[in-house]
């Protein structure tokens, strides 16, 4: 086994060299675990001062002393230093070793063992320093296999949050990225994680406790990393990278590890500035754990608190925005979070924003003071949003400095029922899934989920044939005529319905004289063989309509 750089002093008595001289346990059976950092053999008195700690002790005896005193007090030396173990050989003087020494080093809980055979200590040294640079090296290459996969990730498009999974997977336990100051950055769950482990957000939690408690370091379970580079000094910090022992101990080779991490995220920090998006996406996989229910209502409000979240008593209101695939911003997403958090800023209300690149999304919380103020901070927050969009070069629409993209489809705006933490996880999953079947609808500032239920059910049978099959029935002779005749006939069939059919209103929409209107619902009918005053017929096609965005 291999522990702190070294081997235990079980694993050193199993190598040949030792295991030829027949080594007798006499005390410390129960720490034979110790780490041998080194393997020193000396003879004088005084030798406990030559030592660092760590060592293993050859020795045959002559320094110890004749007296028990002496030989207590030569024990006790050694334990102070915190060698690893006291190996004496058995021979002109000592045929066995007295009871004092034995004594002294149970009472030390210093390991001692007496060998009854001559072995040559140079070459038990040679051994013993062979196998912990052995295993020095195979720490290394360990260490190296992550920094390819970080290195992998990065190249492959990854960033920040990839590094992170590598490291936690690599370690078997959350792995956190803070602020110097000792803000949350993004946390990284190990992959497949059991579930009596806790969540990563309540580790966290636990871990700021600890060491809000314990002013002069870091908890003894907990590993800090430096990530350099946040200011002009040879010594500044940008980050810090947290290991935290959950699952399993902490290894030597987990520190070395996470700096080599450390020096990639270095780079990537410096030149991407990701310190906005990780905290974005960190809030964004809180509100994804919320919505999908891996995160129960219970614990929701103290890991939000984490987060910097901390609404009052009213009710939480739940909005997700989507930008079409198209406007998904590649690398530009903390440009994207920090410019919508800005324009949030003004709102005068708790919001809890996050981002969702993999998925388009900006998932977000409010907290209201009141049920009745929904509607009007709906506007307000739908208008914070695009202006956001449109100041990260985003928005659908060029805005005045021209960074928009012409020709995108403008981001979808739902926003959920206002509720308690239960009704914003299921509120949040709502509207993610909404957000996505609104995709294509006409342009509005944001809309309620509750009025899109219809277009999420066909969205959600958008893979069935029979969706397609309906669609073509009901209006693909209408879809056939707008392919090669004009006028298209759809978009006057679509703006009739959606006017329930006022042909007054109708017309003046689409800037038509009424006779001509008529002559077009005439052959929109003859087309479809229908009565357009059914109400049968009128809810089908207004299905189709909208079902059309969904199927080939």
């Amino acid at each position: 086994m291999e522990t702190q750089g070294g081997i235990t002093v079980q694993r050193a008595l199993e190598l040949p060299g030792l295991r030829s001289g027949l080594p007798e346990v006499l005390a410390g059976a129960d720490r034979l675990n110790r780490t041998v950092r080194w393997v020193h053999a000396g003879e004088v008195p005084n030798i406990a001062s030559l030592l660092k700690g760590g060592e293993l002790l050859l020795t045959t005896g002559l320094g110890l002393g004749t007296r028990p005193a002496e030989q207590r007090a030569f024990v006790a030396r050694l334990a102070e230093r915190g060698i690893a173990a006291l190996v004496v050989e058995l021979g002109p003087r000592f045929t066995r070793l007295p009871a004092s020494l034995v004594e002294a080093a149970k009472s030390a809980g210093l390991p001692l063992i007496q060998l009854h055979r001559e072995v040559p200590f140079v070459s038990v040294t040679e051994e013993i320093h062979t196998e912990i640079v052995n295993g020095h090296y195979a720490l290394l290459q360990q260490a190296e296999e992550v920094h390819r996969r970080c290195t992998q990730a990065l190249l492959g498009g990854g960033g920040v949050p990839q590094v992170l999974a590598i490291l936690a997977d690599f370690t078997g336990d959350p792995v956190f990225l803070e602020t110097p100051g000792g803000q949350l950055l993004y946390a990284a769950d190990t992959p497949g994680a059991e579930p009596a482990v806790a969540d990563p957000l309540q580790v966290w939690e636990g871990l700021r406790g600890g060491r809000e408690a314990q002013q002069d370091g870091p908890p003894a379970n907990a590993v800090l990393v430096d990530v350099p580079g946040g200011g002009q000094g040879t010594g500044a910090v940008r980050a810090r990278i947290v290991l935290l022992a959950v699952s399993s101990p902490l290894q030597p080779v987990h520190r070395i590890a996470a700096e080599r991490a450390a020096a990639i995220l270095a780079v990537v920090l410096m030149q991407a500035r990701q310190e906005e998006e990780l905290a974005a996406r960190g809030r964004g996989d809180f509100l994804t754990d919320l919505a999908e229910g891996r995160i129960a209502a219970d614990d929701a409000p103290a890991q939000a608190r984490v987060l910097g979240f901390r609404p009052g008593a009213g009710p939480l209101l739940p909005v997700v925005m989507r930008l079409a695939p198209e406007l998904s911003p590649t690398g530009n997403w903390a440009v994207l979070a920090r410019a919508v958090a800005e324009e949030l800023s003004s709102l005068g209300v708790p919001v809890l924003l996050g981002v969702r690149p993999v998925e388009g999304r900006v998932p977000l919380l409010l907290g209201l003071r009141s049920e009745s103020e929904r509607t009007a901070v709906a506007d307000r927050v739908a208008a914070a949003l695009r202006a956001g969009v449109e100041r990260a070069g985003l928005a659908g629409v060029p805005p005045a400095g021209g960074l928009g993209r012409a020709g995108a489809h403008p981001p979808v705006v739902v926003v959920g029922v206002a509720g308690g933490w239960a009704a914003a996880s299921a509120g949040l999953r709502h509207a993610a899934e909404t957000a996505t079947a609104a995709q294509g609808l006409g342009d509005r500032p944001w809309y309620d989920a509750r009025r899109l239920d219809i277009d999420l059910l066909l969205w959600r049978l958008r893979e069935h044939p029979d969706l397609a099959a309906f669609v073509d029935r009901a209006i693909g002779p209408l879809r056939e005529h707008d392919r090669t005749s004009r006028p298209a006939l759809l978009p006057t069939l679509e703006t009739y319905l959606a006017h329930a059919g006022r042909k007054a209103e109708t017309a003046r929409e689409l800037h038509l004289n009424r006779q001509t209107l008529y002559n077009r619902l005439a052959r929109i009918s003859e087309l479809l063989g229908t009565d357009l005053d059914d109400p049968q017929t009128v809810l089908a096609l207004s299905l189709a309509l909208r079902a059309r965005r969904h199927t080939p």
